[in-house]
């Protein structure tokens, strides 16, 4: 199996509301959805995230309903190129019904970061890491960063 990441789903307590935060308060564009049911949206290069009921997204894998929490125990990260825009993206994500878990503030890795949780509860990390380079093939370098 080739290590790629092609669809991430989240799992939404409330499709609509998930799409009024991503699609009306972020700007994210969707590449298909039907209504109140499953959104997707291009998140970079051959990469989609999927905003599916956590019932259904339970049904889908053959669980019993409830045993897909939003959030879980992950978060997703957001990298930007510098502290101001870290701010920037926090206060959009707060703007269009977020909630700010932590303000931006210089990060233990030496760059500067900020959390914030999407309504259904969905945490992201928004980072500027000046140690994170991506090549024009979309391959990760990540190093120390000096300071």
């Amino acid at each position: 199996m080739q290590p790629r990441l092609d669809l991430l789903t989240l799992a939404v307590p409330d499709v609509a509301a998930a799409r009024r935060f991503y699609v009306e308060g972020l700007g994210w564009r969707p590449v298909f959805e039907v209504p109140g049911e499953i959104v997707f949206l291009q998140l970079g290069h051959g990469l989609l995230v999927g905003l599916w009921g956590a019932a259904e997204l339970a049904a889908d894998m053959g669980l019993p309903a409830g045993a897909v929490s939003p959030g879980g125990g992950l978060s997703l990260a957001h990298n930007v190129g510098s502290p101001e825009e870290v701010r920037r993206c926090l206060d959009d994500a707060v703007a269009a019904g977020g909630r700010l878990l932590k303000p931006a503030q210089p990060a233990a890795f030496g760059g500067y970061h900020g959390y914030f949780a999407d309504p259904a509860g969905i945490r992201w990390e928004v980072a500027h890491n000046p140690g994170w380079a991506v090549a024009d093939d979309g391959t990760v370098t990540l190093g120390p960063v000096d300071g």
